[in-house]
């Protein structure tokens, strides 16, 4: 058996006092994980609690209360007049003193097992703490009231009946938030749903993986525009569905390429961004959209129309979604409520007929039982009270300004260089180039100048030198100060 004297408990407690956990907790928590581990064999005789307590330079007391503890859990056991020892049993009293110590300098750094690397799901996102940054278009969350959002919560968690609705939290969703949420998207969309039509995820990337989960099948033909949502196509890739693209133009995706394919292969489903494609920004005719709905009746194929940016409007004459036109059920509708909020007070939906919500909420219930009923709540009564359409009012005046700011220093700085075409809605413009540039070494340049743009932003092939630039998370100050660097590095590496 083990003396305790030999025991080197310095080398494996290291106490925090700063740490929100009790001294005494500490302390019992990092011995289990040395007897878990061998540091610790079976039979250890423990150190007194007068000689650890001068060891770890803490009080007796807090030792009494960490062997009361683990002795509580049955890791350890006092012996009268002999000592605390780590609980034994026969088998490991024969086996004891040939047991080894495992360091526990560090914790494993591979599995010990098997298992599969995906090579399909690699994220493009890259992140950087430079001052200055270009994205894809995402709100500027300066413009949130926080404070606003604050008390919405603060006022729904006092109310009792918020604390019933917590012990009916299920994967349904709220249907409050539900019956909100439809009336908010038939009167701003020119929807026909109910709350039954629509069910809560946690964003987009969850509403698409629900969706390739149910409906795709391995070598499914699934269809994109020739210039596309990566995050989209990796989870059709990953659902083992095969990826073709569709050619596009000013205009938006061609139907007439789907109708080509459509005599030779059996399409499942075709992924749209039509109010602003993903990353051109151009939006689908709408007589393209008819002959798109028509082509889905006909040949039975599922249309997912991604409305990621529809709140963000600045021209009159917003075109509808397809799904408001969709009269035989080809159509699932996804999208995010309070996009021009913080990222964690936004919510992710579908609207689909309800016979397909059925199937989605079994998949939601797998791996969102609980949802979040307490967002849910507060977004219904921003809808209910009107908060969400001031928010967007204000918030709306703005990205405009910036919008024509961003446009105008392109005029005037780039003009020669590159061509775009002004978004009517949106938080992000496409901007490409007249003649070829190294894109990735324009980045590069521009970062050690800091000014940080993504490999996710930048496009380019044979034909196409393109930038899908976000201005709504920069003020006009600030937009300037980075486009003055873009223009620097730009003419360096074009010289």
């Amino acid at each position: 058996m083990s003396s305790p004297a030999e025991v080197p408990f310095l080398n494996f407690i290291q106490l925090d006092r700063n740490h929100p956990t009790a001294i005494y907790l500490q302390l019992a928590q990092q011995l289990v994980n040395a007897i878990q581990r061998g540091y610790l064999p079976l039979g250890t005789k423990l150190a007194g609690t007068r000689t650890l307590s001068r060891l770890l330079e803490v009080h007796r007391q807090t030792i009494v209360q960490a062997y009361m503890e683990l002795e509580a859990q049955g890791w350890i056991e006092s012996i009268p007049n002999k000592g605390t020892f780590v609980i034994s049993n026969d088998q490991a009293k024969k086996s004891r003193s040939y047991a080894t110590p495992v360091s526990l300098a560090k914790y494993p750094e591979k599995t010990g097992f098997h298992f599969t690397v995906s090579q399909i799901l690699t994220s493009p996102f890259e992140y950087a703490a430079t001052p200055l940054q270009f994205n894809d278009g995402i709100p500027d969350m300066r413009l949130i009231q926080f404070d606003r959002l604050s008390s919405l919560y603060s006022a729904s968690m006092k109310r009792k009946n918020t604390r019933r609705k917590f012990e009916q939290a299920n994967h349904s969703g709220s249907a409050y938030f539900r019956a909100q949420l439809s009336n908010y998207l038939n009167y701003s969309r020119g929807l026909h749903i109910s709350g039954d039509n629509i069910l809560i995820t946690r964003g987009t990337e969850m509403s698409l993986y629900l969706i390739a989960k149910l409906l795709l099948k391995p070598d499914d033909l699934v269809l994109v525009a020739e210039w596309s949502n990566f995050t989209a196509n990796m989870i059709f890739q990953d659902a083992g569905a095969h990826i073709e693209t569709i050619p596009l133009d000013e205009e938006g995706i061609q139907p007439d390429a789907i109708r080509e394919k459509l005599k030779h292969k059996k399409i499942r489903l075709v992924y749209l961004t039509p109010h602003h494609h993903y990353p051109t920004t151009v939006t689908l005719t709408a007589e393209r959209r008819m002959a798109l709905l028509k082509l889905a009746e006909k040949y039975g194929f599922v249309i997912v129309e991604d409305d990621y940016d529809y709140d963000f409007q600045y021209e009159k004459g917003i075109a509808m979604p397809m799904a408001s036109a969709d009269l035989h059920g080809m159509v699932i509708y996804i999208g995010t409520f309070g996009k021009s909020l913080a990222p964690n007070f936004r919510a992710g939906f579908i609207v689909a007929p309800v016979n397909l919500m059925h199937e989605l909420q079994k998949y939601i219930g797998m791996i969102d039982h609980q949802g979040d009923m307490l967002l849910e709540q507060v977004l219904g009564e921003m809808i209910e009270e009107g908060d969400i359409h001031r928010f967007l009012k204000k918030s709306l005046k703005i990205y405009r300004e910036r919008r024509e700011h961003v446009c105008a220093e392109l005029d005037e700085q780039f003009g020669e260089l590159v061509t775009y075409q002004k978004p009517s809605g949106g938080l992000a413009l496409w901007l490409e180039w007249k003649k070829p540039i190294p894109l990735m070494h324009l980045a590069s340049q521009c970062r050690k100048n800091d000014l940080f743009i993504p490999k996710n932003i930048l496009y380019q092939n044979h034909k196409t030198t393109a930038i899908r630039l976000g201005f709504g998370h920069l003020t006009t100050g600030e937009m300037s100060a980075a486009l003055s660097i873009f223009k620097k590095m730009l003419y360096e590496i074009d010289r």
